[in-house]
């Protein structure tokens, strides 16, 4: 999965954003994830969600003719002129505390000192609670069936509109057997109906004993890695055999990659390089091609905000999607070791396929800002296939690997060599 994120306040209405779509398509994405497109509560948060069953009025056309619903599957009709699949946020751990489904059903809920309890969080030693916020209790709710079929009833209006494929967001918080239920339930009228489970915060266990409950996918943590520390590969091999991963350089829920880095593009392409290729997905917010630095807010954020810079990593991303679409070792959660190098400054990744013969090494700087020097007596130590490895780096490929190889990696840059062969 080749996933670009169309931050929904950005894009502005469903009826603007077919430029969006096409530019996606163009990249090599073949899914759009949106983040919630349904009425917002008070508090005017995307992940605030009042009414299941009506669409945000800051995404509608107000001179369109078409009902809001017509107006979600003439996007989405858009999308898939375009051969992309569309994905939505599934909210349903928590709903907005002013939606009517607190009056009409108060047992559906959490409930702290005789009302209705908030969401919250520890972070950084302090207790974060979101007041928009009511939460569902999934695991002791007297109408537990009850809140099931709700939460199956906006599943199916959501593949009414269109939507193939949903991203669970805090899906830890539901109990599996609930997952596995509603997975099943849905994919009984929607066989190709898609679940991603948003595992942020979760200690490796807790993700292992998500993804088990029959998601398609989970999203990993190796946007935080330091490219040397080993529990990235640790939490990697815990959970690749139950379900794929994917991973991410950046999303809405952290700062902009571009004002991290203070500018500097070399990390970009070096985050989207090890994205792109670590796991089996990978997921890039809108603005990212753009070295966009705003951070994206559920709230705040709109249309005019897009901005206007000078980057433009569209060539360099859409040649690693293709890399990405063309081997299939790329495409899964296959074996990866870190290999030995003698410059500290430079990662030597090894990834093999599971499924067959496909093999591939990465040669990363980790360092953004200074060139590396690498050296190895014969490349093919690295790797247990046969000659001849590959050159497929999206910058300065080389027609002839020789022995010994030596090489002087610009700032950030990665060497992607593979020894398989390509998809037609």
């Amino acid at each position: 999965m080749r996933i670009y994120n169309l931050f929904p306040l950005l894009a502005g209405p469903f009826s603007q954003w077919t430029p969006h779509l096409r530019r996606a398509a163009e990249l090599g994405f073949d899914w759009i994830f949106v983040n919630p497109i349904q009425t917002p509560g008070r508090s005017g948060s995307l992940y605030s969600i009042k009414d299941y069953f009506a669409i945000n009025p800051a995404l509608l056309d107000p001179a369109s003719s078409k009902k809001p619903e017509e107006q979600v599957r003439a996007m989405v009709n858009a999308a898939e002129q375009l051969e992309l699949n569309m994905m939505v946020d599934l909210v349903i751990n928590h709903c907005a505390y002013d939606s009517p489904l607190l009056q009409v059903h108060p047992d559906w809920f959490v409930r702290e000192n005789g009302h209705i309890a908030h969401p919250s969080c520890e972070h950084e030693g302090q207790r974060v609670v979101w007041e928009d916020l009511a939460q569902f209790d999934h695991q002791g709710s007297p109408d537990r069936e009850g809140l099931f079929r709700h939460c199956v009833a906006v599943v199916e209006y959501l593949c009414k509109l269109g939507f193939r494929g949903f991203r669970c967001d805090a899906a830890y918080q539901l109990p599996n057997d609930v997952w596995r239920r509603l997975i099943d339930t849905v994919r009984k009228n929607w066989p190709d109906a898609v679940f991603v489970a948003e595992t942020l915060g979760c200690s490796p266990e807790e993700t292992r004993q998500t993804a088990e409950a029959g998601f398609t996918a989970i999203f990993n943590s190796s946007k935080w890695w330091d490219f040397s520390s080993d529990w990235l590969l640790d939490q990697y091999r815990l959970t690749r055999q139950v379900t794929p991963s994917i991973s991410f350089p950046e999303s809405h829920d952290t700062p902009r990659l571009m004002e991290e880095a203070q500018g500097n593009v070399e990390a970009l392409k070096q985050r989207y390089l090890f994205a792109a290729l670590f796991s089996g997905g990978v997921m890039m917010p809108m603005g990212y091609e753009f070295g966009f630095r705003r951070p994206m807010h559920v709230v705040e954020t709109r249309p005019e905000q897009w901005e206007t810079t000078e980057v433009d990593l569209s060539g360099f991303i859409q040649h690693l999607n293709t890399v990405k679409a063309r081997y299939p070792v790329f495409q899964e959660d296959g074996p990866v070791e870190m290999m030995g190098c003698e410059n500290p400054a430079v990662l030597v990744l090894r990834k093999q396929s599971s499924k067959g013969q496909g093999e591939a090494l990465l040669v990363l700087n980790k360092d953004p800002w200074n060139r590396q020097h690498f050296q190895a007596e014969d490349l093919y130590r690295y790797v247990q296939s046969r000659p001849p490895l590959v050159d497929v780096s999206p910058e300065w490929p080389l027609d002839y690997l020789p022995t010994p190889f030596e090489f002087e990696l610009s700032p950030g840059m990665g060497r992607v060599l593979v020894a398989e062969p390509a998809m037609a």
